[in-house]
């Protein structure tokens, strides 16, 4: 036993006849998630998040203010309102965010396929909400799989409010 560890194993390296792994187990695959979702939380907690929460948000309170000159800022009970409500304009089989991601935003949720979601609160899930170009993606395709439009920038702004106040 020569005492090195790899980056995958909490086993030393030996030089008998063991052969290091060429493939992740899914025990690694595991620790890997963990590990990964414990340095985003730590690193997005306190002023990280808040920064990047207002990153997020930016956008869509300008584009909220210029449809509304009124607009005074995001609700998160709006979001929850959203969130909740049924919807009559999508798809039968989602007429509500709760169709796929259940009442429970901390935890998973389920496609019609069956198919598991990662949850959607930000503090459970906080790598979620981390690249906007993806953000928008699922905006454009739940909201029009759920309510048959695309959302305004002040439902995302509200719904966004609710998710990361979670």
């Amino acid at each position: 036993m020569n005492g090195r560890f790899t980056l995958y194993s909490v086993a030393p390296v030996h030089s008998t006849s063991h052969t290091q792994l060429d493939e992740d187990t899914p025990m690694q695959h595991r620790l890997m998630n963990t590990l990964l979702a414990t340095v985003l939380a730590l690193g997005l907690s306190g002023t990280g998040f808040a920064a990047l929460r207002q990153d997020l948000l930016a956008p869509y309170a300008s584009a909220a203010r210029a449809a509304d000159p009124a607009f005074s800022g995001f609700s998160a009970e709006r979001g929850k309102t959203l969130y909740l409500q049924t919807f009559t304009g999508g798809k039968p089989e989602t007429p509500s965010c709760t169709s796929c991601h259940g009442r429970d935003t901390r935890a998973a949720g389920r496609t019609p396929t069956g198919k598991t979601i990662e949850p959607v609160a930000a503090s459970v899930s906080p790598a979620r909400y981390t690249d906007p170009a993806k953000l928008e993606k699922w905006f454009k395709r739940n909201c029009n799989e759920v309510m048959g439009r695309e959302c305004s920038a002040r439902e995302k702004g509200d719904w966004l409010s609710f998710v990361l106040g979670q």
